[in-house]
């Protein structure tokens, strides 16, 4: 009997892997997912000074010719460059991140399930840049109003480790909270949840959103709170109908 030799060695399938091939796998991954964002964190640290000015500029908004940082511990500066070196690399890599994720999962879903990977991944790409923008927008606007709250009497020597925790806390957290419409749309497709239970419970949605935005924004100025909520409740019922042209 002849046997047909291809050279290639082709991939199991997922539900014929055992354990230990479906944690190789993982591994494969995890170690592609870490090596982009080693790389993305280096080219993020040769950028360092464009990255500092880029973000130091909402605070030069709020206070012009008077935006200095001012360091007050030895170990400030490298701490400093290391943080904006893992934001960088975070944003960076967060496609082939995502990407490998997806890679991961849809072995193990339907070919109906399959064809929706890429729109996904590049969806979440980006509603997390479009997160991270928004938070960028309104920092100025959550500045002036911290600023405010100290009263007239109060003059501002800011660490720039401190102000770049609160921007950068911002810009996560906003960017993993627009994520929001991607889990829901998935939640539709995979039948754990439908459209029409959404949008008979939309205003407990709104209610558990806007006291969610109220709770998680790191700065707990009214305009940030209202400029995360706002988005997330748009984000709900574009997800109801997302759902529904899709579940089809």
């Amino acid at each position: 009997m002849a046997v047909r030799l291809t050279g290639r060695k082709s991939r199991p399938s997922p539900d014929a892997m055992t354990l230990a091939e479906h944690l190789g796998e993982l591994r494969r991954r995890l170690v592609v997912a870490l090596a982009a964002f080693v790389a993305a964190a280096a080219l993020a640290a040769i950028f360092y000074d464009h990255m500092l000015s880029f973000l130091q500029h909402p605070y030069c908004r709020v206070n012009p010719g008077h935006c200095q940082f001012y360091v007050t511990q030895p170990l400030d500066p490298l701490s400093l460059r290391v943080k904006m070196a893992a934001f960088g690399g975070l944003i960076l890599s967060s496609p082939v991140v995502l990407w490998e994720v997806w890679r991961f999962i849809t072995p193990g879903l339907r070919p109906r399930e399959k064809r929706y990977a890429v729109p996904f991944v590049i969806a979440s790409v980006l509603l997390f840049v479009g997160g991270c923008a928004t938070a960028y927008a309104v920092f100025p606007h959550a500045l002036a109003f911290l600023q405010a709250a100290g009263g007239p009497s109060l003059r501002e020597i800011l660490n720039p480790n401190s102000y770049l925790t609160l921007i950068l806390l911002m810009m996560v957290l906003f960017g993993l909270t627009f994520e929001f419409p991607v889990l829901l749309v998935a939640l539709e497709l995979a039948r754990v949840v439908r459209p029409a239970t959404l949008l008979h419970h939309w205003r407990w949605a709104v209610i558990v959103i806007t006291v969610v935005a109220g709770v998680f924004t790191p700065s707990s100025d009214p305009f940030s709170m209202l400029a995360l909520a706002v988005p997330l409740v748009v984000f709900y019922f574009l997800s109801i109908l997302i759902g529904k042209l899709f579940g089809r």
